[in-house]
């Protein structure tokens, strides 16, 4: 007789194949993809070329780098290993400019978010450079420096949430730690969602989708914690940072369906007043669909750089893969 004990030990055994069917077809796939399964794309930064799903994998890779050395170091003063940052070859990794632990004891629920996020954003470095394999692309040298002549500073310059000399460490305590997020957090949602119609493979397109969702709450968690706060002054810094990238990113013609737009970018002030007063914790156009950013949007952002560059900001010398060009 079948026991409900025979039964979900048959379900468990069950989706334990299904799991490892899934890796053996993402990791096919992917090899597929590495040899040169190459496809077109109307990304205006891609219009010319010819990239494969391990080119767009290895620009997220570029992104998840960077995002988990900000956060490892903010909550423990060190970064990702050096076996988390060769290549798929055994290239070596690039350093890592600057990088402080946060001293999260006067605000311990920023703290946990802070530790939950930075181990997520080192799972996403994992997982993607396990499936890239032998195509991941290394660490390219990066900077998180929160000093004068750090890429935070000369962000927060630039977008006035400090004057002219004025410095901007988001290691200097909770507040700044949380907008120093801001900066990231809501590019990575763009970066996810511009960059999902690029790829050919439907199971790479499902885990690409995952990292969105993951990325969508951490930017929720970011958002919403600086508006529970309460301060007007970081609610105007994230409007200032906002238009700074909405500047960067230059002006897209407005696709209401595609959810693209010319001023995509928001800050978390409210609208309203009194029973009408309604926050702005998700960040949606006129059809409540999230913004996307192409490939190029997201490298002026990232490079501090309106222009045509291959290189700056956070990156001092680019990203690394065939994927590095902000046109």
């Amino acid at each position: 007789m079948t026991t409900q004990q025979d039964l979900v030990i048959d379900a468990f055994d069950a989706r334990v194949e299904r799991r490892h069917n899934r890796r053996a077809l993402f990791t096919a796939a992917l090899g597929a993809a590495a040899v040169g399964s190459a496809f077109a794309y109307s990304d205006p930064a891609l219009a010319q070329s010819a990239v494969t799903d391990a080119d767009v994998l290895n620009f997220a890779l570029n992104l998840e780098y960077l995002e988990a050395q900000f956060y490892l170091y903010a909550v423990n003063g060190t970064g990702l290993a050096a076996s988390q940052t060769a290549s798929g070859g055994g290239a070596a990794g690039g350093t890592v400019t600057g990088g402080a632990r946060v001293d999260f004891s006067g605000d311990p629920i920023v703290g946990a978010y802070a530790r939950e996020i930075a181990a997520d954003e080192a799972a996403h470095v994992a997982f993607l450079r396990t499936n890239l394999g032998s195509a991941a692309v290394a660490m390219p040298n990066i900077n998180i420096s929160g000093a004068s002549d750090g890429p935070f500073t000369a962000a927060a310059r630039a977008a006035g949430v400090v004057g002219p000399t004025g410095t901007f460490n988001p290691y200097a305590s909770p507040n700044d730690f949380l907008l120093g997020a801001f900066i990231f957090e809501d590019v990575g949602v763009t970066a996810y969602k511009g960059a999902a119609p690029l790829l050919s493979n439907k199971t790479f397109l499902e885990a690409a989708a995952g990292i969105l969702a993951v990325e969508a709450y951490h930017a929720a968690i970011v958002r919403t914690t600086l508006y529970a706060k309460g301060v007007q002054a970081l609610v105007d810094a994230t409007e200032l940072i906002s238009n700074a990238r909405d500047t960067l990113d230059g002006s897209p013609a407005e696709d209401r369906i595609r959810g693209i737009g010319p001023e995509a970018d928001q800050g978390i002030a409210p609208s309203g007043s009194g029973n009408t007063l309604t926050s702005n914790i998700a960040p949606l156009n006129v059809n409540g669909l999230a913004y996307s950013r192409t490939t190029g949007q997201v490298l002026n952002i990232v490079y501090l750089n309106a222009g045509t560059t291959t290189m700056g900001g956070f990156f001092p010398n680019g990203v690394n893969g065939n994927i590095r060009s902000t046109t």
